[in-house]
């Protein structure tokens, strides 16, 4: 007989403490947390929490697997670990008349001897239309600029067909800035347009614009010529 508080620490989630729910694995440490966990935490950062790695400089998601054998054993060790959580989940779903949904069951592909194998594919897959990675980065605001959010998440993929204005509203948004506050966006030394396309900047501007395969754009906040008056 094997004790439980001797597996414990192995089958702990190290972000909420509590026992691996959906055991999500990242590919590139190998480090396990509920998949919840790592979802929320790769919103703010890309980095493993744990040992501090870059998983991904903009979609982390994208390297990370489920554990299902991992996932099996944890069921089997805490005792109604998986009738509780899957009461829970059916009546948070019962509670707002949304359908629960069924587990996947990933499906096996016909392999050339033997068996079948079961292939799990990504967690998340990134859309193909979305080919630009761009890395925002603040260069600073002049006094008067008022108060506003930091910026959590720099690294963002997005299509290469979106414009300067498109990533001008994003800013305004995640920042919450005042509608008088001017925003200039700038790659390398050029002050971009708002109609300039991104992957039209990528192209004139060429490699000195790319760090690590992202397009590096930096902001600059102003007061705007008219709030003053």
């Amino acid at each position: 007989m094997i004790n439980l508080a001797e597996l414990t620490p192995y089958i702990l989630c190290s972000i909420c403490k509590g026992y691996f729910i959906d055991a999500t694995t990242i590919t590139e440490c190998l480090h396990t947390f509920c998949k919840s966990c790592i979802v929320r935490h790769f919103y703010y950062s890309n980095r493993c929490p744990k040992c501090n790695i870059v998983v991904h400089q903009t979609q982390p998601l994208y390297n990370i697997r489920l554990d299902r054998q991992l996932q099996d054993i944890v069921y089997k060790l805490v005792v109604n670990l998986e009738e509780r959580e899957k009461k829970q989940m059916h009546d948070f779903y019962k509670e707002r008349g949304l359908e629960v949904p069924k587990p996947a069951v990933p499906q096996p592909v016909p392999a050339s001897r033997g068996r079948p194998r079961k292939v799990l594919g990504s967690v998340f897959r990134i859309p193909p239309e979305l080919d630009i990675s761009i890395l925002l980065e603040f260069i600073g605001a002049n006094e008067g600029t008022g108060n506003f959010k930091p910026l959590e998440k720099k690294f963002v993929r997005v299509s290469g067909a979106a414009t300067i204005g498109h990533v001008e509203k994003f800013l305004r948004r995640k920042m919450d800035l005042d509608p008088t506050c001017q925003v200039d966006i700038i790659c390398g030394d050029h002050l971009l347009e708002h109609y300039q396309t991104l992957r039209e900047i990528r192209q004139a501007i060429g490699e000195s614009a790319v760090q690590d395969g992202l397009l590096v754009l930096h902001y600059g906040l102003v007061v705007s010529p008219l709030a003053v008056t």
